[in-house]
């Protein structure tokens, strides 16, 4: 069984070495997953997945948001999941087929985790970007509409906002795993902040969220390690027995 602290995927968006191994070193024990997004495997290469384990590091979440023509799709996925990471990210925006390409082919121990709307985008970003106005309107219907394409495909999860995670299990059933990102703890909201779609964490967990990514407000925070014990806190009592 999960416990509080599992639920919580650290990004580890940096590029720098030495100060990526310090938050690794700092957070290691209190975390599910370190996430590795573009600007640190750009920056440090896949050497740096071995030195996250090599310190005795969680599991790893390589957010990579594949998006290319198929065939690329599915040769970056494989070549990615040499690296033994449990999850690698995709974009649903090339539709079931592309997914499907990848999931028939995935290895067992990588998971796809299929991105469905950017918690940074909201509804003026997509009528900027041609969407039509069902989807401009109500941005859940787009996030379900790509997760049911994901669930189809065989993917076996599916990034999303926390104001969308509840439909999308309800429609979609439990198994689909839901990661959550733009979580933000009642104590750290700020007013300017790029993520638009923000929840608590456990708000997010709730309403069924399996992760959420907590960024800033551990990697800011005076005391890392402290602030990820709060994080897991209020995961604990969204799992609490009153909350069932």
């Amino acid at each position: 069984m999960k416990e509080p602290k599992d639920y919580i995927i650290f990004p580890l968006d940096l590029s720098d070495y030495d100060q990526v191994m310090h938050y690794v070193d700092l957070l290691k024990d209190h975390i599910g997953l370190f996430k590795v997004g573009l600007e640190l495997f750009i920056s440090q290469g896949p050497g740096i997945l071995g030195s996250i384990r090599d310190a005795g590091g969680p599991g790893i979440f390589l957010d990579l948001k594949l998006h290319d023509i198929p065939a690329t799709v599915k040769r970056a996925f494989l070549a990615a999941s040499r690296y033994l990471p449990e999850f690698v990210s995709i974009h649903c925006d090339e539709g079931k087929d592309t997914l499907k390409g990848i999931a028939e082919n995935s290895p067992e121990r990588t998971r796809i985790l299929a991105i469905t709307v950017l918690t940074s985008l909201n509804q003026k970003n997509l009528l900027e970007l041609g969407y039509r106005d069902e989807y401009v309107n109500d941005l859940s219907r787009l996030a379900l509409l790509r997760a049911r394409i994901a669930k189809e495909a065989g993917c076996h999860g599916i990034v999303c906002s926390g104001h969308e995670v509840a439909m999308i299990k309800d429609a979609l059933g439990p198994d689909l795993i839901a990661v959550t990102p733009g979580i933000r703890p009642q104590w750290s909201l700020v007013g300017q902040d790029d993520q638009k779609r923000i929840v608590t964490p456990q708000t997010a967990v709730r309403m069924g969220a399996d992760y959420i990514v907590v960024g800033r407000p551990i990697r800011d925070a005076k005391d890392p390690a402290e602030a990820a014990k709060l994080v897991a806190d209020e995961i604990a009592q969204a799992l609490a027995p009153s909350f069932s």
